[in-house]
């Protein structure tokens, strides 16, 4: 048996799909950042305070369906839900191009969350079929990969696009490859090992037998009420909410920090706001391997939170007179807040069995839908309010403490057998 064969062949065939879904499914929701600083709120007569509610309120859609997405994905198939998603994310992504008022608006963004909601749970749990406990961090990795990848190009393309034609057309044009690629992922996908015919019968049955033995040094937990009320479970939830209140403010508000913090157009802003997000890739690649190689999840989370949290404390200290200071302080804490994703999703499959597991995945998933819909309507509520970044800096900061301090007490999982390192 060779496990090295089997490893590359699920890599190859599996990864580049789980990437470019994600990647998909991140431009349709993170490139409303451009219309914000492009002329959407002159264009519709949206106030300060209204553009920040309404770029958050596709986490409030988001917020609702995490649970019963991952609830079908995990019991019915993964390869449906994601191909309905696809198809209906791309036209609300299009869709925005073509409102005229602010309820159609809204509108949009909200039911834009409410179809992307069971995507991240729903590829977790599509990971943890097809990966071990030793490859997990670097699986889901590659997932996450598709958000500061897809913000690394689209804030380029996007800046063009704009700059060639405006923010309608921008919208409509990043929105169809969503639908044309779901065929190919009806074409491509199968829910389980045993269902394609590029394993060998032997090749399935020993990933299987290594699953299967995973599953047996961790805790039963008899249902989803059980798993939702333990300990570590809701601490995770609160950390994530506290975790995407500063990614969330730093993504959907990034281009139009750089733009009131110094004279520049569109396309400058796009490959300004380019750079964290090649800097969090080269992270997230660095730390998952070194997770996955210690098998020590922890480690990999918290102090990278904390770096984030002090480069935006220094990026308030220095204040709007020195940019180019300020902004490499924020290079810094985009990619520290990115970088340890992959460890922290390996965390609930690793302490949690397989009947519960996503579901939990999907809870503090949702919570993260919470407080990135906080984050980002609060950072963009200080940033108009105030007329300066600063306080949203001090914001997202306090923000990332708090995560750090949830993370850090956070109990190993308790076992029957093998322990499994947090």
């Amino acid at each position: 048996m060779n496990e090295a064969k089997i490893a590359v062949k699920r890599w190859w065939y599996i990864m580049p799909i789980v990437f470019i879904t994600y990647s998909l499914a991140y431009l349709d929701r993170a490139n409303f950042s451009f219309a914000s600083a492009a002329g959407i709120n002159d264009d519709l007569g949206i106030t300060k305070g209204m553009s920040s509610l309404l770029g958050a309120l596709f986490f409030l859609g988001y917020f609702f369906f995490q649970i019963p997405g991952a609830i079908y994905a995990e019991r019915r198939s993964v390869k449906k839900l994601i191909f309905v998603c696809l198809i209906l994310w791309g036209i609300c992504a299009s869709l925005t191009g073509v409102v005229s008022n602010i309820p159609m608006l809204a509108a949009i963004r909200f039911v834009l969350g409410i179809v992307e909601a069971a995507v991240m749970p729903a590829m977790l749990i599509y990971i943890s079929n097809w990966f071990t406990k030793s490859e997990r961090s670097r699986a889901n990795t590659f997932l996450i990969l598709g958000n500061p990848v897809t913000v690394l190009w689209m804030s380029v393309v996007s800046g063009y696009l704009i700059h060639a034609y405006g923010w309608r057309e921008m919208f409509i044009f990043e929105g169809i490859p969503a639908i044309i690629w779901a065929f190919c992922w009806w074409v491509l996908v199968k829910d389980k090992p045993e269902q394609v015919s590029w394993l060998s019968n032997e090749e399935k049955s020993a990933l299987q037998a290594q699953l299967a033995k995973e599953q047996e040094g961790i805790k039963a937990v008899r249902n989803y009420g059980e798993a939702f009320r333990s300990r570590n479970v809701i601490l995770l939830c609160i950390q994530y909410f506290a975790w995407s209140i500063g990614v969330y403010g730093f993504v959907l508000w990034l281009p139009s920090i750089l733009r009131s913090g110094m004279e520049m157009g569109m396309v400058e802003a796009g490959w300004l706001s380019a750079v964290p997000y090649l800097v969090a890739t080269i992270a997230m690649i660095a730390v998952s391997w070194a997770s996955d190689k210690m098998q020590n999840r922890k480690l990999f989370v918290w102090p990278l939170l904390l770096i984030g949290a002090l480069a935006f404390i220094g990026s308030y200290a220095v204040g709007a007179n020195h940019f180019w200071i300020s902004y490499a302080l924020l290079v810094i804490a985009g990619g520290a807040m990115y970088a340890p994703y992959g460890p922290f999703f390996a965390i609930i499959p690793e302490m949690l069995p397989r009947n519960v597991a996503g579901g939990a995945m999907a809870l503090i998933n949702s919570m993260g839908a919470l407080g990135s819909f906080f984050g980002s309507w609060f950072v963009g509520y200080l940033n108009g309010s105030t007329g300066s970044p600063a306080a949203s800096y001090a914001f997202m900061a306090i923000a990332l403490l708090v995560a750090v301090v949830l993370t850090i007490i956070v109990k190993p999982a308790q076992v029957n057998a093998h322990p499994q390192t947090v």
